[in-house]
């Protein structure tokens, strides 16, 4: 069972940190604007998350396959979280955050978040941590905490720009992240409303907490509107004498707008 660790404020502190310098693309994807739906807000620690991760699936499939997204809409994905939502007996909490995907999804969230900070980005945070198993030794785990940074974002340049997302991960109690990543984490992102898609691996190019612990990210042209992600794969680390290690996160899941 995938089960959140960590200290949530821990994992704000690193994304803050992560987002300050992320690397642009050289070309920006022009969308559409809509109206901002509330982002979903992550759980609670030590909550099980394990209904939600099973969401990642469906929006893998949608990310993959041509035309999956109909109507404007998000038939899977909505049909697939209904569903869950009707499992018996899942944790309160659980069940509310499905409740937002729901809303989320079909448009009827309301209106959009609070303002940002005037010293800082607007920052979603994903679903739930991810759990790296073996990442930091043999029989230690790590929490992988991702987020989003909707652009335009008010970073030191070059941040993400309207239109663009930057993604972060990092994972907690690790050593520095190899500056080859081989296999990846990848990000797999899909605009609900535009039916645009990528898929894009997350590197060290932006050279985020070069002393540790190993974090990563992208920059995507997501486009305006509303995005679901799943952040998965593997993470390469490296000491001082050049040891590595490799280990793996399971999927975790964000749901934000790009204004």
């Amino acid at each position: 069972m995938l089960r959140i660790r960590g200290r949530r404020t821990a994992l704000t502190a690193l994304a803050l940190a992560a987002s300050a310098g992320l690397a642009a693309p050289a070309s920006t994807m022009a969308a559409p604007r809509t109206v901002v739906q509330p982002d979903v807000p992550a759980i609670a620690e030590n909550v099980p998350a394990d209904v939600l991760a099973a969401l990642a699936p469906t929006i893998i499939g949608a990310v993959s396959t041509p035309g999956f997204i109909a109507g404007g809409g998000t038939v899977g994905i909505l049909a697939q979280a209904r569903a869950l939502l009707a499992i018996p007996g899942i944790p309160a909490q659980v069940k509310s955050t499905l409740g937002r995907v729901i809303t989320f999804l079909d448009g009827s969230g309301g209106g959009g978040p609070d303002l940002p900070p005037a010293s800082g980005p607007r920052i979603a945070q994903f679903l739930y941590p991810t759990i790296g198993k073996g990442c930091i030794g043999p029989t230690s785990d790590s929490v992988g905490t991702a987020l989003a940074v909707p652009g335009p974002a008010v970073l030191p340049p070059p941040g993400p720009k309207p239109g663009q997302t930057a993604f972060v991960l990092t994972a907690l109690g690790t050593k520095v992240a190899a500056p080859l990543q081989n296999p990846p984490l990848v990000v797999q992102w899909i605009n609900l409303d535009t039916r645009h898609s990528g898929t894009q691996p997350l590197t060290t190019e932006a050279a985020l907490n070069t002393e540790g612990p190993a974090t990563v990210s992208a920059i995507a042209d997501t486009g305006s509107g509303r995005i679901a992600a799943v952040i998965s794969g593997s993470l390469t680390t490296t000491t001082a004498t050049s040891e590595t290690r490799t280990c793996a996160f399971a999927p975790t899941l964000g749901f934000f707008t790009v204004p």
